[in-house]
């Protein structure tokens, strides 16, 4: 039975980040002096996982996304998602990536059996892609987006995130983009989630983004779709081409009345919204694999879900240290 929240949402949506270790350090990532990382033994074995991800299970989750920092700077990550496959055989598996080492582990990917994956791509300019991620190679991103079309996954996403100044005229060259490689784009707008980072002045609206848009295509919205099913997108499908487009209003017009997901982060903390930064901690009593422990604070954690992330906000925080 899945879990109901005191806001009437269903509960079957985890994302679980396995590392805070990026080969990135994008601007809305991270400081530009970085982050304090998470001491190797305070993060989450692949087993702590597994057996989180049991719990989970047992408590109504279908869906599960592994994210970072760069889920596969994770030694052994690539085979991790092979085990998980066949230990979780009826759950939605995906991953986020900036793309960058999917050439090294395309073998191995394509036996995971992926359902989904979503691909940060913010600017096809690689000036630009240096200056946002500060370590970058665009080359990289784009040989990973070539081969990622080739691992049999039906769901593949390209995330951008819009910043008025930096990538906002780049809208409809980087959706063609994704269309030639068989991708949805996602357009997600600018979140204040590092305090050093973020500017009001730089924040792109919805309204403002199909405006953008509007020039790539005909939208109207795709029917029978819902926010919160696997993600916080509304689509939008091109009258003449029948291409998609997805938009991430996730200040302007938040998605937090369908918000089905939990987050734990990789050192084994759960949040229940992105801005909470109540933290349950779950490592020991993984580590103790004291089932009954770690389900009842799974509960208490739902039980602190915010009606909507702005009654959340009790300070900045780092997506790098939470799991994108």
């Amino acid at each position: 039975m899945p879990i109901i929240d005191s806001n009437g949402r269903t509960i079957d949506y985890a994302r679980i980040s396995v590392t805070d270790r990026c080969n990135f350090r994008c601007v809305y990532c991270m400081p530009d002096d970085g982050v304090a990382l998470i001491p190797h033994g305070e993060i989450m074995r692949f087993e702590d996982i597994i057996w989180l991800a049991r719990v989970l299970e047992s408590l109504g989750v279908r869906h599960v996304r592994f994210t970072g920092g760069e889920p596969l700077v994770r030694r052994g990550m690539a085979e991790f998602l092979v085990l998980f496959r066949k230990e979780f055989p009826d759950m939605t598996v995906s991953l986020t990536t900036n793309a960058s080492a999917l050439l090294q582990f395309a073998p191995i990917l394509l036996e995971a059996r992926l359902s989904g994956m979503n691909i940060s791509l913010d600017t096809l300019d690689p000036v630009k892609f240096a200056i946002m991620t500060r370590t970058g190679n665009l080359q990289d991103v784009l040989k990973g987006i070539d081969l990622a079309a080739g691992l049999g996954i039906d769901d593949i996403k390209t995330n951008t995130v819009l910043i008025r100044g930096f990538n906002d005229t780049e809208l409809p060259d980087i959706i063609h983009f994704a269309w030639e490689k068989r991708m949805t784009p996602r357009i997600i707008e600018f979140m204040p989630v590092c305090g050093e980072i973020w500017h009001g002045e730089k924040f792109v609206g919805s309204d403002e983004i199909m405006e953008f848009i509007s020039a790539v295509g005909d939208w109207i919205p795709v029917q029978n779709e819902t926010k919160g099913a696997h993600g916080p997108a509304k689509y939008f499908t091109d009258l003449s081409s029948g291409q998609r487009v997805g938009v991430i209003e996730a200040v302007s017009n938040h998605f937090c009345s369908d918000c089905n997901r939990l987050r734990i982060t990789a050192s084994g903390n759960m949040r229940s919204c992105l801005f909470n930064n109540a933290e349950i901690p779950l490592l020991g009593m993984v580590r103790r694999r004291d089932w009954d422990e770690v389900h009842g604070a799974i509960l208490d954690g739902i039980s602190m879900k915010p009606e909507k992330w702005r009654d959340a906000v009790d300070g900045a925080a780092n997506m790098s240290g939470i799991g994108g």
